[in-house]
């Protein structure tokens, strides 16, 4: 058993593609990483790790997971097969722009076993993303049953009055009209985009980055759209002799 490695949740970046083109978003420019993960090579890592650990919770995110559906669908199917109870995935909810599709969707996701849906919406995402796909992208999930909730991004902090968290009590607000609650979100942390467009907001306080784990203590394994885990490459070599081989 490898010290440094002791996981209860896994988490599989799907994609970098988006379909939004957030100026807070820590990733910066995502042209030209439209790569997304291998689903049978997820399905299996999933399936190893839960079967040698006590897994928690799987989390799928990007860029935008849903611009891959049936991938992402097939991660969680997995989960649910292994017995992890928390199957997560954030999504800005804007991954087509036929409104046909969106119901199908979310009957997919339901059926897969995706059971904690969040929807990225706030000032950032709706510059770019028109509000009404996400807000019918919730209610399809609601009629599933599908614990689904907005997930804001905040400037600063949720107290802080600068314009954008004005904003982006305004859009949630709208998402509480029709049902959905508001979760408490996250504070938006000076990296890519954000640290070029919203750099004035961070000379004071400046927030922790909160995807960042001690590499001596590592609790939740990451997988990259390539395959690239830990030190290593699930397309290449067996998860569980990545865990194993582990140094930080």
């Amino acid at each position: 058993m490898n010290t440094y490695v002791n996981p209860d949740r896994l988490e599989f970046i799907v994609t970098y593609a988006c379909s939004g083109k957030c100026r807070h978003c820590s990733l910066g420019d995502p042209s030209g990483k439209a790569a997304h993960i291998d689903p049978a090579a997820a399905e299996n890592a999933v399936k190893q790790v839960a079967g040698n650990y006590k897994i928690n919770s799987v989390m799928t995110f990007g860029g935008e997971p849903l611009l891959y559906l049936e991938t992402t669908a097939r991660i969680h199917a997995a989960a649910k097969e292994s017995g992890i109870p928390h199957r997560q995935i954030i999504t800005n909810g804007f991954f087509t722009k036929n409104k046909a599709e969106i119901s199908p969707a979310a009957n997919l996701l339901a059926d897969s076993g995706a059971n904690e849906i969040l929807i990225s919406a706030d000032a950032f995402h709706q510059e770019t993303i028109p509000l009404e796909f996400p807000l019918a992208f919730g209610e399809a999930l609601a009629k599933r049953c599908i614990n689904v909730k907005v997930q804001p991004a905040w400037l600063v902090s949720p107290e802080n009055d600068n314009p954008y968290n004005v904003k982006t009590r305004e859009i949630t607000v709208e998402f509480e009209k029709i049902g959905i609650p508001v979760n408490e979100g996250n504070v938006i942390f000076p990296a890519g985009n954000a640290l070029k467009y919203l750099g004035e907001y961070f000379t004071d306080i400046i927030p922790e980055n909160p995807y960042e784990q001690d590499p001596g203590h590592i609790t939740s394994i990451s997988v990259e759209p390539n395959g690239n885990c830990l030190n290593g490459n699930i397309l290449q070599r067996d998860i569980l002799e990545l865990i194993d081989s582990y140094t930080p």
